[in-house]
């Protein structure tokens, strides 16, 4: 059968990436479907972004990455990807989202199945065709849904969470929303780039997760005035020409061109509680899976990556996710 696969790989990140690498070198029928381009998430980080991580951290299916620099940039990552993905001659579809996923034959789960705790074949719809799997591996990532202000004014354009490119605020009045590392990268590099930074701080300081070389620099341009910074503030409203915000000396105008909101993203776990992945009931959500084998309660589906994590977003790192893919395809590959 023509869509017919042993596995299905929702995602083509660096996780979804290792986890085709695993699939071909065990002879495996597979497919990796994504939304966007190659490594989206990477692609929509800032152009001038370095990682926290040394390249050999981030090499997967053990193939070196060799970076000019000691932390490696979002350039080379996405050239170290797209060379993998090439050399491997990875079976991937690009710009093609998932829909939806059916249990069993047009969604049934057979009674002999259950009995028998036997797996049923899944059916993926996606925005362009259908495919049917034994197995599928959500490695889908975190930087979809970014966590919203819920402010009056946050829909205007001027309002972005994605920071991008430095230079298109040049000369422009821009706050900036956060003091984590895209907060902080978004503030330093369009300062640099002729802007006038105001930054608008829900703690008492800049994060303790921001990369340790990035810290006294921004740290230090607060202090001289070149970027301004209102700490324990939020916004109360965003207009065209200003934003309002609630300071501990009480409510200020802030004369403003665009606002660059940096409040982090979470995971789409609507998706996997549609499909029937159990969360945990707490505010961190995690999905239910076993730590051996990455299958969830789903038996067939697995998770790989960042999502397993829920909305801890920060406890899971390619580094430290690589190791996913081995351990569920070696699974895969001894239960078929």
């Amino acid at each position: 059968m023509e869509n017919m696969y042993d596995i299905i790989i929702i995602g083509a990140g660096p996780i979804g990436l290792a986890c085709g690498l695993e699939a071909k070198a065990k002879g495996l029928r597979y497919l990796i479907i994504e939304k966007g381009c190659l490594v989206n998430s990477i692609y929509n980080y800032p152009q001038n972004m370095a990682f926290f991580s040394t390249s050999e951290r981030l090499e997967i299916g053990g193939i070196p990455f060799v970076s000019n620099n000691d932390k490696p940039t979002r350039i080379e990552a996405l050239e170290y990807y797209r060379r993998v993905a090439t050399s491997a001659k990875l079976n991937i579809n690009l710009f093609e989202k998932v829909l939806e996923v059916k249990r069993g034959k047009s969604g049934v789960v057979s009674r002999e199945s259950v009995v028998k705790n036997e797996k049923e074949i899944f059916e993926i719809i996606t925005s362009k065709q259908t495919y049917q799997t034994k197995n599928i591996i959500i490695a889908s990532g975190f930087y979809d849904i970014p966590y919203l202000l819920n402010v009056p004014g946050e829909e205007l354009p001027k309002v972005t969470h994605y920071f991008q490119d430095p230079h298109f605020y040049a000369f422009q009045k821009v706050l900036v929303i956060g003091a984590n590392n895209s907060a902080v990268d978004a503030a330093l590099e369009t300062w640099r780039k002729g802007a006038d930074v105001t930054m608008v701080i829900r703690e008492s300081e800049i994060g303790k997760r921001v990369k340790y070389w990035v810290r006294p620099d921004i740290v230090n341009r607060i202090e001289e005035s070149s970027i301004k910074a209102y700490f324990n503030s939020s916004i109360i409203e965003i207009k065209d020409k200003e934003v309002i915000i609630q300071t501990p000396d009480g409510i200020k105008n802030i004369e403003n061109d665009f606002v660059i909101a940096a409040t982090g993203y979470q995971p789409d776990l609507s998706f996997l509680q549609k499909i029937g992945i159990e969360l945990s009931a707490d505010e961190i959500k995690k999905p239910t899976y076993n730590s051996h084998t990455h299958e969830t309660n789903v038996k067939g589906i697995f998770l790989a990556g960042v999502v397993c994590g829920g909305m801890n977003t920060h406890s899971l790192f390619i580094e430290n996710s690589r190791e996913h893919a081995y351990l569920i395809i070696n699974y895969i590959a001894d239960h078929l």
